[in-house]
């Protein structure tokens, strides 16, 4: 069918003559429907949008992907260099533990040391976190007062105010704290106690005079002897009566360790034994022990008996020394004047420690009847079977004071 145009503007003609006008011009005559027209514009706009191909979107979601991985290692980056940061700076340690303590331990306090001293120990013994927060927390309740030197047991890993509680701490476990050093005689212990505790020396001295209420032999002059050295830390509501019975009983327990069980045999064995004590170094303990029993053996006619120490004629002048006059070694009314009395003095002339109780019981078996500590400051003892041979190491002892002014007095 061929499609016609209408001009209203045009007079009508017949249909014969409008025929034979389009007919000379065919392509005039039949002209394109209008939506092919518009189609055949728009197609190479549609040729411009199609689909991209699958290589190009294989391109794109591998660039895709790797500006993801470049993202992610850069936010990586920033994140780890941030925690170095934290730690340089030190938000990222641990100034306090939580608690409430990991496995029991056992932390000494030092004679003298301080807040700092015993924090830093603390520390490093991974009982608190941090040195600094243990001493914030111990100032904050000890109120002028000290860590008493000893040991005490805690917990690794404890929160600072714990271990500071555990030290210094406001509880019923509370305890007066003593250093009794051996060799000490009874009334230098009874002033260490009476400083310890608060108790008046008074109420100490009374109770050395009467021993036998410890279960001391009617023999024991005092207490002298039996007050053993260690540390101690006695309740803050014991008696002197308590506290003197603790460390006899720390005494005679050594002795029965050591098979001593009698009263009067470790009266005995605790008078030699503080004469070991005073006249020998701990290396050398058996070797005197076995020398003064040789002294005591009857029938000894190198020495007929006499101990001759120096040390127990000193504790009966109420002194320490080293120097005695002639009239001294030859005062008889001196309880404790070996070299004027034979046989062990009247009683112990201070506190022995275990290992000299122990050489006591375990004397070595050797020749000797002399003995002379030749140099005060290494301890070094020298030891003869006859007086002869003692003299000449006396001589020594006295070359060394001559060089040492002061130290042999």
């Amino acid at each position: 069918m061929n499609n016609r145009t209408h001009n209203p503007s045009t007079p009508q003609d017949s249909p014969d003559q409008h025929a034979d006008e389009y007919d000379d011009d065919a392509d005039y005559a039949h002209p394109e429907p209008v939506e092919e027209f518009f189609a055949a514009q728009e197609a190479p706009r549609r040729n411009r949008r199609r689909p991209a191909s699958k290589a190009k979107q294989r391109r794109r979601l591998r660039r895709t992907v790797v500006m993801l991985v470049v993202l992610m290692l850069f936010a990586g980056t920033v994140y780890a260099a941030a925690l170095m940061l934290r730690d340089a700076i030190g938000l990222n340690e641990v100034t306090d533990y939580a608690g409430p303590g990991g496995e029991p331990t056992v932390f000494t306090v030092p004679e003298g040391a301080g807040a700092l001293a015993i924090g830093t120990g603390l520390e490093s013994a991974d009982i608190v976190a941090d040195s600094q927060t243990f001493i914030d927390a111990l100032g904050g309740i000890s109120e002028g007062r000290e860590v008493q030197p000893g040991e005490y047991e805690m917990r690794l890993q404890m929160p600072a105010a714990a271990a500071a509680e555990a030290l210094l701490g406001e509880d019923p476990s509370l305890v007066s704290y003593a250093a009794v050093a051996r060799d000490l005689r009874q009334g230098e212990v009874f002033d260490i106690l009476s400083t310890s505790t608060g108790i008046p020396r008074a109420e100490f001295d009374a109770l050395a005079a009467e021993p036998t209420q410890f279960g001391l032999p009617p023999e024991a002059l005092s207490l002298e002897g039996y007050l053993h050295p260690g540390e101690y830390r006695f309740d803050v509501e014991a008696t002197a009566t308590e506290i003197v019975a603790e460390m006899v009983k720390a005494t005679t327990d050594r002795l029965a360790q050591d098979g001593v069980t009698d009263p009067s045999e470790q009266y005995r064995i605790l008078t030699i034994a503080s004469i070991v004590q005073a006249e020998a170094g701990e290396g050398d303990y058996a070797t005197v022990a076995g020398s003064i029993n040789n002294r005591l053996t009857p029938g000894n006619t190198e020495t007929n008996g006499l101990l001759q120490s120096d040390a127990t004629v000193a504790y009966g002048l109420g002194k320490r020394t080293y120097q005695l006059s002639p009239e001294e070694k030859a005062d008889t009314s001196n309880p404790y004047n070996t070299f004027a009395n034979p046989g062990l003095p009247k009683g112990p002339i201070g506190s022995p420690s275990d290992e000299a109780i122990d050489a006591t019981v375990n004397p070595a078996d050797v020749p000797f009847y002399f003995w002379v500590t030749v140099n005060l400051d290494t301890a070094e003892t020298k030891f003869s079977e006859t007086y002869a041979e003692h003299l000449r190491y006396v001589a020594e002892y006295d070359a060394w004071c001559g060089d040492n002014p002061g130290r042999c007095e």
